[in-house]
């Protein structure tokens, strides 16, 4: 199984660490996951998905295993990272190393819980860190332009595609914006993203709001009107998220968490919105085995073949694959069971050019 790593960045006194506790109390037993850490700022969190039980039940497993997202309370950033400021080699050191970023900034007045800038500014926010992104990326981008220019004056084919793309990517960066946010082919892409820029990452910005609290999208202020203006001009995608109200929950069964949320009119726990949104962020999706040890759900990029699928569980099975027994979830459940669901012709074999579809249930035949 692959590693799948979110980053939780943020200013100080936004709810990052707050968010990172409520989330990474969803328990998991992490003794099953081979990047299992004891890291206190890493946390093994698990995917909500109703069809794991299902499956379950009708599998009679002895235990269930959901797929994961590892997340990581990055160190609080401040102005100046890029340049070394506070902890900001170790920062972006970090940020590195994960597969996409989550950006929390606060959307609630509280006189009592003080914020760096003085004032709640969510937009303001952005600009701070996505600034210090952008920043750490041009620099990493001029030194590689220095390097690909003798060779592309050589006329070697790649460098000559590499100059271009990064000649254009430089002016991006020193306008402030993301490197995702630049049009780059299939090619380009690839080869910029050998330099592994921070801002190339997917990114998905998390609102943190407060119950009770003067909250900005509930007032429909002018900052939360700019904010969502932003939101719409970078195509982002963003989750509201009561950090507060969930770090405060998180002990309770999840029947006492949803009467809890009812009382206080909230129809989600947006840590779940949250969890799944990073999931589908990040093009992945689950497919399923199924059988009385247990029931699992693994993780594979969308478009997946079937080999490719098969190494989520062993690497060997890629090689070894030579074809594989499908039925989709609903087919199954409605079926009952296995056989039921062979007699009903819902059991197909697939071979190896098959792309597997979310919620396939698959036996490999390896």
């Amino acid at each position: 199984m692959s590693k799948l790593s979110v980053g939780i960045v943020g200013l100080p006194n936004v709810g990052k660490s707050t968010l990172f506790s409520a989330l990474t109390k969803n328990e998991v037993l992490i003794a099953n996951y081979p990047f299992a850490t004891i890291d206190p700022a890493v946390g093994v969190v698990p995917v909500p998905d109703s069809r794991l039980k299902s499956l379950g039940d009708l599998s009679g497993s002895q235990q269930i295993l959901p797929a994961v997202v590892e997340f990581v309370d990055i160190a609080g950033l401040v102005e100046g990272a890029a340049t070394g400021e506070g902890l900001g080699n170790k920062f972006l050191a970090n940020i590195r190393e994960t597969d996409m970023i989550v950006e929390v900034v606060r959307i609630f007045e509280d006189g009592d819980i003080h914020h760096v800038a003085g004032r709640i500014d969510p937009l303001g926010d952005i600009e701070v860190i996505n600034l210090e992104l952008v920043l750490a990326d041009a620099e990493t981008v001029d030194k590689r332009i220095n390097n690909v220019e003798r060779d592309s004056k050589r006329g070697d084919k790649d460098a000559l595609v590499e100059w271009a793309v990064l000649t254009r990517l430089k002016p991006h960066l020193d306008a402030g914006e993301l490197a995702n946010q630049l049009e780059m082919t299939d090619e380009e892409k690839k080869l910029v993203k050998a330099l592994h820029l921070l801002t190339m990452k997917p990114f998905l910005y998390v609102c943190n709001k407060k119950t009770d609290a003067f909250n900005l999208d509930e007032q429909n202020d002018d900052r939360w009107q700019a904010l969502m203006d932003f939101f719409e001009r970078v195509g982002a995608e963003y989750v509201l998220v009561d950090a507060g109200m969930e770090h405060d929950l998180k002990d309770l069964s999840e029947d006492e968490k949803n009467d809890f949320r009812r009382e206080y009119g909230a129809q989600d726990s947006g840590v779940g919105s949250l969890i799944r949104a990073c999931y589908d962020r990040l093009g992945l999706m689950s497919y399923f085995t199924t059988g009385e040890k247990e029931t699992r759900a693994w993780t594979v990029p969308v478009g997946s073949t079937g080999p490719k699928a098969a190494a989520a569980i062993h690497t060997d099975f890629e090689k070894k694959y030579i074809r594989a027994s499908v039925v989709a979830f609903n087919d199954l459940i409605t079926a009952g069971s296995i056989g039921k669901a062979k007699e009903n012709g819902r059991l197909r074999t697939e071979g190896k050019d098959y792309i597997v579809k979310d919620g396939d249930v698959i036996e490999f035949m390896i």
